[in-house]
Parts: C-alpha cells; structure tokens; sequence
C-alpha cells in the first residue's frame, strides 16, 4: 500500500506541475491578472506536497526494507545498517531521479510561497518554466524510471547495496549535490521568466542570487565532500582523478561560480544583463550535461547508475528541449535587453567580467576534455583524457584569474586607477616572487605545483586586504564572506599543490614483524587478523607508524570482502598531522607471507578539504549577509510606508478639524 501512496502522490505531482506551467503561461498572456493567475503559487506549493510525499513513501520503503519492490530488492538487505538503508533510496538511478524531482519541487514551492520582490507576472513565468522542468523529470520517472514498480513474487532477500557506496560519506555527498543542480534549475527558470516578461533588471538579479549562491554552497560542499570519500575510500590515494563523473559535478559548479559573480554585478551595479541570463542558462545546461553521463549508460563507474540506454536517450530529448529552447528564447530576446550601466575596464566590474571569461574557458576546456572520449568512442577510437591535459591546459587560464582575483575585490565599482592600490599590488607581488624562489630555488618543485603554492600565499594574504583600514565590526557580512570564500580558494590550492609537489609513495612487501619507511614515517606491521562486520568479513592490518622516530599511532587498513552483493573493497587507513596525512593500504598475501603495503606521505593534503570548506563557509555568511540587508530594507520600506500612513491620517484629521 505504502508503494501505491507513494505512486499515486508522484502522478498528481506530475498532474500539478503541467497546471502549473500551463496556468503560469496562460497568466503572463493575460497580463498577469484573472483566476488562472491566481492558481500559479498554490499550485507549485501543492506540487511540492505530493513530491516530498511520494519520496517519504520511497525511505519508509527502504527503511522496512519491503522486498516486493523492485528497487528496494535491488539495492537493500535486511542485514544493512539503517543509515545504509535509507541511503539505498538514492543510491540508485530511480530513487536518485526522484530525490532530484522533489528537491526541484520543493524549491519551486518555496519561490511561490516566500518570494516577493519581482512583478507578479515575471513571477509567474518563473514558476511555469519551472513547471516545465519539472513536468519532463516527472515524465521520465513515471514512464522509464518508476521506483514503486513491484515484483510478481516478492524477493527472499535484496542484493544489496553496492558496497563502495556504503559509506557515511556518501550517505550525504548526493543530496547536497542534488540541492546545488536544483538550486540551478531555479536559476534558468527566473532567466526564462526574465526573458518572457523582458524584466532583466536589478530585482530580477536580486531575487535569484539567493539561490544561486544557496545552490553553489551545496555544490561546494558535495564535491568537497565527493572528494574526500574518494580519496579514503577507493584506495587509490588521489583526491581528484578528472574522471568524466567527477567533471560532471565540477562543471555545473565553474558556471555557478561564474554566474554568481554576474549576478551580484547585476543587483549591485545594474550591468552584465545579457551576461548574467546566458550564464543562467549554461548553469543549468551543466547539470543537465551531469544527469546524461551519469544516467545514460555511455560511463562504467561507481556512480553511473543507469545502464538503459533509452533512459539516456530520454534524458537527451529533455535536455535538448530545455537548453535547446532557453537558447533559442535568448536569441530572440537578447537584442530587446539593454546591457546596462557601463564601467571602466580598471573597475571591480572589469575583474569580474575577466575572471567570468577565464572561468568559461576553464569550464569549455573541461567540456572538451570529458565529451571527447566519448565522441571518439562512438568511432571505435579509444583516447584517455586525464591530468596531462587538463592540469596544464586549465592552469594556462587559471593562472591568471587567481592573478586578478586577488586585487580585483580591491577595485572601486564602475572607474577606478590600478596606481591607487599599487601599494597592495606591490605586497602581493613581492609575497608571489618570494614564494617563488623558495620553492623553485630552496625546495626545487615542478612548475606547474610551484606556480600553484606560490599563487597560494600570495593570494593567502590577498584575500584579507578589502579589510585593511576597515573597523572589522563593521564590515558586512557579506564582505566577510567573500574574505572567507577567496581564503578557502587559497588554502585549497595550496593543499592541492603541495600534494603534487611534496608527496611520497612506498609500495612494499613486508613480513608480520617487519618494518619499512616512507618520509618521515616508520611503518612496523605487527599483524594481519581476520574481522567481521554486518554484512562484510575482511583482513585487518595492525600498523604502528611513528612520526620522526616519536610516540607510533595505529592505523588498521583493511580488506574487505561484501556478501550482499558480492564484492571486494580496500578501506584505508589514515593518520592525519598538522603538516600531513599518512595514508595506508593492505593487499594481498605473497606465496613467501609477506603482506604487499602501500603507503603515502601527503604533507598539507588535509588543506584540499578544508579550504573547500572554508569556501562554503564563505558562501554562507554572504548568504546570510545578503538576507540581513534585505530585511533591513524591507523594515525601512515597512517603517517609511507607516509613517506616510501616519502623516496622510494626521493631515486628514487637521482638515477635518478646520472644516469644523
């Protein structure tokens, strides 16, 4: 029965989303105005409803690990932890599909139910794009992807979850995700309903940054977090690998990062209009990209779950429908936009614009690098993409952006003279230079991880000048924000250079009792054990590592092997320091008994995940900043309405008085 809610609540969701668009559309031709304009925001509040519902209905189904659905059977065990269970409800191409959908569902119930700053029918035809969007994701569930379809017998036992994703880490890394490619959805749907109602102005920009920026800190923290369970969990010792699905997160995440700039260009100075709406579109286009690696069946990984290729073909119509047709709507709209105030190349506004450009170049060089294999394929031409072309071919454009990232924030709006902050260029330069010859001269590090380390300090120190001068009581939450998030992006980099430039790796055969080296590490491996765990048995590595001959620690990497399905896993082992991480593996036994070890020394690799943090950190308090501000205008609005009220009320009582 629970199945049947959860099916039922899933087609009047569908039902409402086509009210929605269709009642959203009918209202923008009326002007606006009428009783079908007045059906839009209840309808999309509704629509979340039942969503949020049918995906309620799918997590009790996996929580009571109910057997006679056949996605329950497919991907849960009764043996499972419950945090696994409920994490078998999106750890699967339906469940995922629907989790996307209800988020999506949810944002647009919330546009109608709190957002009021934009004219009401721009608002409409927000929420009717919106409707569109999701009116496609719920056809593709309801017609390829059902997640309550049922069993003729129910199964006596479930396969099981795939073990690789039976961690804590990803029992949280998609639905962050998913936030962030919904939170785009709903910032192509205010471009699409600013370009029907031809209302691209400061308010339009106004209402969609929140959720922009809200978007881009889920993105930030789910690929952060996506990074870290890779690195622990496939045993491969690399935190970032340019695999096709890692860019599928990474891409959607560069348009973001670049829309988010234009837009607040757009609220703060009234300019980048036609800017801001292509880059609307191409967010969300980034996303849709995403979905189709990672549900069409064309990618083997560990997060590609769909291997039906009519579902890729159905995933490729919409996306050719909904970027197909925003892009066509831009073309015919775009000459009817003014671009807005203008500004000095030497303004914030020009950095802005140079940044967003080398950001689109990096996010087309990403592009590229992930589409290629796959068109060559399709002429049975194999090519392996990976860091050879992507790190120096990225770095020819990152490189200059982290350059004017770094004075850009201290540029006046609209006109300004480079010379006026040459005291702060000069401190920059000369923190760079200097890093430059330590570590190319003192330390002798590779270019492209010097480079890196060297941009990382000198922008380090950057990032705090706005605040030079300032009362720091004072200072906006916003600015604090943007202080913490450009932080976050140095010491970030300054982790990912030092683990290329700075790591070590030891691959040994060591005997129980024997020892081995790697850095500043002496690894003693004491013995291996056999262990159990819920649904797993496994040999369990104790290692004793001490750091510069002081006091060991235990590590105990194992070796897994899953029953439900049956699968073998290597969990690693770490030791994380100020300065590093020790990172230990265990693999098989050699016919002589000795145990083959892999260990690396990653000094400052923990930095990658921490200043990925601190970038999402940032994106909060400017959230949180961006939030005050507006209620303190809406209070001064509120307050300057009352006291009109006041006055006209006064003036009338005076008249009246005479008139007596």
């Amino acid at each position: 029965m629970i199945a049947e809610i959860g099916h039922a609540a899933l087609w009047l969701a569908a039902a409402l989303a086509a009210l929605q668009m269709l009642a959203g559309f009918l209202a923008v031709n009326a002007g606006g105005e009428g009783d079908v304009a007045r059906l839009v925001r209840p309808t999309a509040i509704m629509q979340g409803v039942l969503a949020s519902v049918a995906f309620a209905m799918l997590l009790w189904l996996f929580a009571t690990t109910d057997l006679s659905v056949k996605l329950v059977a497919a991907n849960s065990h009764s043996m499972k932890p419950m945090i696994f269970k409920l994490a078998g409800a999106w750890g699967n191409h339906e469940g995922s599909m629907l989790l996307w959908v209800t988020v999506m569902s949810l944002a647009g119930g919330l546009i109608a139910l709190v957002e009021r700053r934009l004219p009401e029918r721009t608002m409409q035809a927000t929420l009717a794009a919106q409707g569109l969007v999701s009116l496609g994701f719920y056809a593709f569930l309801i017609l390829s992807s059902n997640p309550f379809e049922r069993l003729p017998v129910p199964a006596p036992e479930g396969m099981g979850l795939n073990p690789l994703l039976q961690d804590i880490g990803l029992a949280f890394h998609p639905p962050t995700l998913y936030i962030g490619y919904v939170g785009l959805s709903v910032a192509f749907s205010f471009a699409v309903g600013a370009l029907l109602t031809r209302q691209v102005t400061p308010d339009f920009a106004s209402a969609m940054r929140p959720w922009v920026l809200g978007a881009w800190v889920f993105l930030t923290i789910g690929i952060t977090a996506g990074s870290y369970w890779a690195y622990y969990e496939l045993g491969w010792g690399g935190w970032w690998f340019w695999d096709p699905v890692e860019n599928a997160s990474l891409m959607p995440w560069l348009a973001a990062t670049a829309l988010l700039h234009s837009a607040s260009v757009l609220a703060s100075r009234d300019a980048l209009r036609i800017w801001t709406i292509m880059l609307g579109v191409v967010a969300f286009s980034m996303s849709m990209v995403g979905t189709f690696l990672v549900r069409s069946g064309i990618l083997t990984s560990v997060h590609a779950f769909a291997v039906d290729p009519e579902r890729g073909t159905f995933i490729l119509i919409l996306l050719a429908l909904f970027i197909g047709g925003a892009l066509l709507l831009f073309a015919l709209r775009a000459n009817t936009i003014n671009e807005g105030e203008r500004f000095a190349i030497a303004s914030r506004e020009g950095a802005l614009v140079f940044n967003n450009v080398m950001l689109s170049a990096i996010l087309a060089i990403v592009l590229l690098g992930t589409l290629y294999p796959l068109l060559t394929e399709a002429f049975d031409v194999r090519v392996s993409v990976g860091p050879p072309y992507f790190n120096p071919v990225g770095a020819i454009f990152a490189v200059p952006m982290f350059l004017v990232m770094a004075v850009g924030p201290l540029l006046r709006w609209r006109q300004d003279r480079l010379d006026r902050i040459r005291p702060e260029i000069a401190l920059f330069a000369a923190v760079v230079i200097a890093a430059l010859i330590w570590f190319g001269l003192v330390m002798d590090v590779a270019i492209l991880p010097l480079l890196g380390l060297a941009l990382a300090v000198g922008l380090g120190v950057a990032s705090f000048m706005p605040l030079r001068g300032r009362k720091l009581t004072r200072v906006p939450l916003a600015t604090w924000g943007m202080v913490v998030a450009h932080f976050g992006i140095a010491v970030a980099l300054l982790g990912m250079a030092s683990e290329s430039a700075f790591s070590e790796e030891r691959l040994a055969a060591v005997q129980e009792g024997g020892t081995t080296t790697v850095g500043p590490w002496t690894i003693t491996l004491r013995e291996v054990v056999p262990v159990a765990g819920p649904n797993w048995t496994a040999t369990e590595a104790h290692i004793l590592a001490s750091y510069d001959g002081g006091e060991p620690v235990y590590l105990g990497p194992q070796a897994r092997n899953f029953w439900a399905p049956p699968q073998e896993t290597t969990e690693s082992a770490l030791a994380t320091r100020w300065n590093g991480q020790l990172y230990a593996v265990v693999g098989d036994r050699a016919p002589d008994g000795r145990w083959q070890v892999r260990l690396w020394w990653k000094p400052l690799v923990t930095l990658i995940w921490f200043g990925g943090l601190l970038v999402a950190v940032g994106g909060v308090l400017a959230l949180l900043g961006r939030v005050v501000a507006d209620l303190r205008r809406r209070s001064i609005a509120r307050k300057i309405v009352e006291r009109r009220s006041e006055e006209e009320a006064f003036a009338r009582s005076q008249a009246q008085e005479a008139s007596a």
